[in-house]
């Protein structure tokens, strides 16, 4: 759903940096998938097509925090 977010923290030698990544657009949503010592934090479609894709190694993240879109944002009651 467009404004859903997750916000990654890793540990880059010591100094810790973030990433986002946001559904922009009406349809869209934020997938997380696991495996391998990789995580993958995708925007996709409504068919499902990735738009944009991130890829850490899981030994490197400090914190993944997924912030759901609000419902009264979207125009729904």
């Amino acid at each position: 759903m467009k404004g859903d977010r997750v916000e990654i923290v890793i540990d880059a030698g010591g100094t810790p940096r973030t990433y986002e990544v946001v559904a922009t657009k009406a349809g869209r949503r934020v997938e997380i998938t696991t495996g391998r010592g990789i995580i993958e934090v995708s925007e996709v479609t409504r068919t499902g097509t990735p738009v944009r894709t991130a890829r850490f190694m899981s030994s490197r993240i400090l914190a993944l925090v997924e912030h759901p879109a609000d419902d009264h944002s979207a125009g729904r009651t």
